[in-house]
């Protein structure tokens, strides 16, 4: 086990004990622009047959950073070097911030991964192709990740929705955070950078869950 996989366990552990204190903390993930290809669009960006790259696995269980990157064109401006994040999807799926929509010229619409139908679209531009995306560009809505049984250490279910809680020297309250629980899931709260700039959380810090 790495280093960085006991220091997870060992805070998930705090947490538990923490909560049977009814003292509920999170720890916090900064989410940057990425997206999530099908494997139509892959190959038609990457090239027939292609197969993505694995760069590292990401804390959420069998999701992982690929080696590939890919452009996004809107009305107004461009962004290289969008992430590529896997396995392919059913469906591909962009996830910028509010900022990254002014640059592009695309309007932000805060949405749940995977509820993208109705979503602004974009030109995806790869090495081997472009593809005009027709929907599919969201604004991730902010949302807490956890297995069933970490959920229940606070007494939620998927699908609740909570606030949380920031202190410091810039302190906020971040409310409707949706629960997203199972057993596809990894305790983690997921918020993008623009959020997390605009109140100085970095990757790891424990933010209060408010009920």
């Amino acid at each position: 086990m790495e280093k960085a996989d006991i220091d997870r366990a060992i805070k998930k552990s705090v947490i538990q004990a923490l909560a049977a204190k009814h003292q509920y903390y999170i720890p916090t993930a900064v989410s940057n622009r990425h997206i999530h290809l099908s494997q139509d669009v892959m190959e038609i960006l990457f090239g027939r047959g292609y197969v993505l790259r694995k760069l590292k696995l990401l804390s959420q269980p069998d999701q992982y950073a690929c080696e590939e990157k890919v452009t996004l064109v809107g009305t107004k401006g461009s962004i290289k070097g969008i992430r590529v994040l896997g396995p392919v999807r059913p469906e591909t799926q962009v996830e910028i911030t509010v900022t990254d929509s002014f640059v592009l010229g695309i309007p932000p619409v805060v949405r749940m991964s995977g509820d993208v139908k109705g979503t602004p679209g974009c030109r995806l531009a790869g090495p081997k192709g472009e593809y005009d995306l027709s929907y599919g560009v969201i604004v991730s809505r902010r949302h807490l990740h956890a297995s069933s049984e970490q959920a229940a250490w606070f007494g939620l279910k998927n699908g609740d929705v909570i606030s949380v809680r920031k202190a410091g020297v810039r302190p906020v309250v971040l409310e409707d955070v949706v629960i997203r629980a199972g057993g596809s899931h990894d305790l983690e709260l997921h918020i993008d950078t623009d959020e997390a700039n605009a109140a100085v959380i970095k990757n790891g810090d424990l933010l209060e869950l408010i009920k």
